[in-house]
C-alpha cells in the first residue's frame, strides 16, 4: 500500500475527510441562506406568496431537512475551531486526530440534545 508523502494529514485519512466535511457543509448552509434570503424577500413582493411557500415548510419533510440543517451547522461549526486550532496553534498538526475526534464526539453530544425534541415536533409530539 503506499504511503502518503510525507508532511501531509490528507491523502484518504481523517484530515482528508474532514476537509470533504467542511467544505460541503459550508456549500449547503451558504445555499440555505440563500434560499432563507429569498422566501423572506417574498414577502415584500407577495405575502400571499410567501405564506403559501412558508405553508410548504411545515411538513415533516422539511423537518428533517432542518435537522440535516442543524447537523451542518453544528459540525461546521466545532470543525471551524478545530481548523482554527491546527493553523495558529504551534501543535495543532500534532493532534489534528485527537481534536477530530474531540469534534465528532461535541457533535453527537450536540444533536442528541436537538434531534429528540425537534423530531418530536416535527412528528407531531410537541406544540
Amino acid at each position: 500500500m503506499p504511503t502518503a508523502p510525507a508532511g501531509t494529514l490528507y491523502r484518504g485519512r481523517e484530515g482528508m475527510w474532514s476537509w470533504v466535511a467542511h467544505r460541503v457543509t459550508g456549500v449547503l448552509i451558504f445555499f440555505f441562506l440563500l434560499v432563507h434570503v429569498l422566501d423572506t424577500a417574498l414577502v415584500r413582493v407577495s405575502p400571499e406568496a410567501y405564506n403559501a411557500v412558508i405553508g410548504t415548510y411545515q411538513t415533516p419533510i422539511m423537518g428533517l431537512g432542518e435537522a440535516g440543517l442543524v447537523a451542518a451547522i453544528v459540525f461546521h461549526a466545532f470543525n471551524g475551531l478545530r481548523i482554527a486550532l491546527v493553523d495558529f496553534w504551534s501543535k495543532g498538526p500534532r493532534y489534528h486526530k485527537a481534536m477530530l475526534w474531540i469534534v465528532l464526539g461535541l457533535f453527537v453530544v450536540t444533536m442528541a440534545g436537538f434531534l429528540p425534541r425537534h423530531l418530536g415536533n416535527v412528528f407531531g409530539g410537541g406544540h
